[in-house]
């Protein structure tokens, strides 16, 4: 297997966007802790009348939650329960099992570096910008309530498309309730290469973050710029003819 040298030594550079598209977990918080404990914690009976005995998720799919973990992250919930039991695969089970996890794990998940600083410069600028997640709306909002973070005035939840990440659908869904048109340059900021392909699919350029996966794997996906966390992203301004948004990247992993 190929190796990839980490060095992140890029000069700063200054690109204009349209738009800025936000994944959120592992790119704007890192809800990890969180997620491995929800997926071997004791649930909450399910919404549907044939399911309502609690247990460990993973044993009432009966797939070890490692298996599980090793794959979800990108991935919609509903995605997943669609492998491993489609009879749990529906919006009201899933909304309601993910509305509880920043309820009850909240302190266990952290801020990526710079999304806080990244996230108020662009809602004080009114600049244009959106999340664009794999999560359903109740978790959505119950991470940036726990978290105390910017919201945005657009966003795009997993229940909004048809099919989850990697196909383009989110963030050309996103893309268009910012108002921007097919050939608008919006910027895609990604931990995923579920997520990273999806942005490149929809025709967004793509800065991936090492904050959850391998160097290699986002530069497998096709990221177009590489950095370690969202310190490496400034917001500098928008241009007072045109109305882009300026963004500095810096630190860049060099190829």
């Amino acid at each position: 297997m190929s190796t990839v040298t980490e060095s992140f030594t890029g000069p700063a550079e200054v690109h204009s966007f349209a738009g800025l598209l936000f994944d959120m977990d592992g790119t704007l918080i890192d809800s990890t802790e969180a997620i491995v404990k929800h997926w071997h914690k004791s649930i909450v009976p399910a919404v549907q009348p044939n399911s309502r005995t609690p247990g460990r998720l993973g044993a009432e799919l009966g797939v070890d939650p490692q298996v599980i973990l090793a794959t979800s992250h990108g991935r919609r919930s509903i995605d997943t329960l669609k492998v491993y039991d489609p009879a749990k695969a529906n919006w009201a089970y899933v909304r309601e099992v993910e509305g509880r996890i920043p309820k009850e794990y909240g302190a266990d998940a952290v801020e990526i570096p710079g999304a806080r600083s990244l996230l108020d410069a662009l809602d004080a600028a009114h600049a244009p910008w959106a999340i664009v997640t794999s999560g359903t709306r109740p978790l959505m909002d119950g991470w940036l309530a726990v978290m105390k973070l910017a919201a945005p005035k657009h966003n795009v939840v997993a229940e909004d498309v048809a099919e989850g990440k990697p196909h383009p659908a989110c963030y050309q869904l996103g893309k268009a309730r910012l108002g921007l048109g097919p050939g608008d340059r919006a910027l895609v900021i990604e931990d995923a290469p579920a997520g990273v392909r999806a942005g490149k699919a929809a025709g967004c350029s793509v800065v991936g973050l090492t904050t959850t996966h391998r160097l290699e794997q986002i530069r497998e996906a096709g990221a177009d710029w590489i950095v370690k966390d969202l310190r490496s992203v400034t917001f500098i301004g928008t241009d007072a003819v045109n109305g882009l948004v300026r963004i500095e990247l810096c630190d860049t992993w060099v190829r």
